[in-house]
């Protein structure tokens, strides 16, 4: 079996550009949600002076994660702010002091086992880097080890433009084989493979050389196929292993983590720094200069196109992440978040809405789709209201990857449909477990 997908411009414009350092901004916007699950809660009020590293937010629940303030200066303010998903969240606004004190809190962690290596990854704030956001100790923190057969370390990098993990393959390969030596000892993996395409020849010389240092670590190249960096595409073609429908890669004995989330638990680790800085690609038709940058977590994000020479041609749309699977952001003052890995601002040409005609059945956004999904019979099921037809036709399981679309030669919205769909399911799916529970 082979799953599909499809072939992308690379756009890997910044792959050579070494990564430059961000003047420190006068103001930073660090929202309580940057993560999957539930937003954390403030613990610093309006007029406290915060350090570097300190915690501003603690985790709520256990799907959640604690947020740390990335600069040294007084708390603004407590505001309340629309994230780029239409979301809205409390955010601490932060006036920068530009001294970048190092909070007194900021040491290593003690870790001699696996509970506390857990412990260390949640008091770290790590998320998902790739874009994901799942709260990391909860990814890592398996009831039983045993089930553990292989641990892919996710370094595909599919999206067109994004260089970052590019760049953390290149400058930080020291501390991916740390974080490797903490997987090998603490979650007593046996096998760990790094998956990259095939377009990163010095990403895979390098982590060949890494690979060749150690016992039961492999470097698996790919084919420049996107999705390839998708879970399910990943572990199958490193593996060799199919998740199940509505399973998870554990389900198969396999654990993926992003390169650079891996890297930054290494880090942690060694130097007790939380996650409170972000390398970011920034690219685009409408930038003037091309370019990685690491800027403070919260930094307004016209500040990083400012840093790159300012726009060459009016932005008509900026995105989170690259063109495939990106989000719009609501505006310029839109703050570099834990998972941002990419900024990319638009012209009018590349901007501009396909015209969109009429549906003429030919079937290629089923032939492309890595899950076998049939888009228009869910555009169906979903204009007609038929939620246990959209159930059937697993609606939820789409990973808005956005294959289906690019292929499209009618140029339909599918991926928005399909996520309108999947909303209208979810939002079904509760109201039976609700009827069910009531009738108990």
């Amino acid at each position: 079996m082979k799953l599909s997908g499809i072939r992308v411009p690379h756009r890997k414009n910044t792959a050579d550009i070494i990564p430059q350092r961000l003047p420190l901004p006068e103001t930073v916007v660090i929202p309580m949600s940057m993560h999957i699950g539930k937003p954390a809660v403030p613990t610093v009020k309006i007029g406290e002076r915060v350090t570097v590293g300190q915690l501003i937010g603690s985790a709520d629940g256990f799907i959640s994660a604690p947020v740390h303030s990335s600069v040294s200066g007084k708390v603004k303010k407590l505001d309340e702010i629309t994230m780029s998903g239409g979301m809205k969240t409390t955010a601490v606004v932060i006036e920068t002091d530009g001294m970048q004190k190092i909070c007194e809190s900021v040491k290593p962690p003690v870790v001699t086992d696996f509970e506390s290596f857990i412990s260390a990854v949640k008091e770290s704030g790590i998320v998902g880097l790739g874009g994901a956001g799942f709260p990391t100790f909860v990814k890592l923190g398996v009831k039983d080890l045993s089930a553990v057969e292989a641990v892919v370390i996710n370094a595909a990098e599919c999206e067109p433009y994004i260089t970052s993990d590019t760049r953390t393959m290149l400058d930080k390969a020291e501390y991916i084989s740390k974080g490797i030596d903490l997987l090998q000892k603490y979650l007593g993996a046996k096998r760990i493979i790094i998956g990259i395409e095939n377009n990163k020849k010095p990403c895979i010389d390098k982590m060949t050389e890494l690979a060749n240092s150690k016992s039961g670590v492999e470097v698996k190249v790919l084919p420049s196929v996107y999705p390839q960096g998708g879970e399910k595409v990943l572990v199958y073609n490193t593996t060799g292993r199919l998740i199940p429908k509505g399973g998870l890669p554990l389900d198969v004995g396999a654990i993926v983590i992003n390169c650079t989330t891996l890297t930054a638990i290494a880090e942690y680790i060694e130097t007790g720094m939380p996650l409170v800085e972000k390398c970011i690609t920034v690219d685009g038709s409408a930038v003037k200069e091309s370019k990685n940058v690491i800027a403070p977590i919260g930094t307004p994000i016209e500040k990083l196109f400012d840093f790159c020479g300012g726009f060459k041609s009016e932005p008509k749309k900026v995105l989170y992440g690259g063109p495939m699977m990106g989000i719009a952001v609501p505006s310029l003052d839109a703050p570099v978040l834990k998972m941002t890995n990419a900024v990319i601002a638009f012209d009018e040409k590349e901007a501009r809405p396909p015209k969109t005609t009429s549906c003429i059945n030919c079937g290629q956004c089923i032939n492309h789709c890595p899950l076998r999904l049939d888009p228009p019979a869910i555009a169906k099921a979903y204009k007609l209201d038929l939620c246990e037809e959209l159930k059937k036709l697993c609606a939820d399981l789409c990973m808005e990857c956005g294959c289906c679309g690019y292929v499209c030669p009618a140029k339909r919205p599918i991926v928005q449909t399909n996520k309108l769909a999947k909303a209208k399911l979810n939002k079904y799916l509760k109201e039976q477990k609700a009827e069910k529970e009531e009738k108990k």
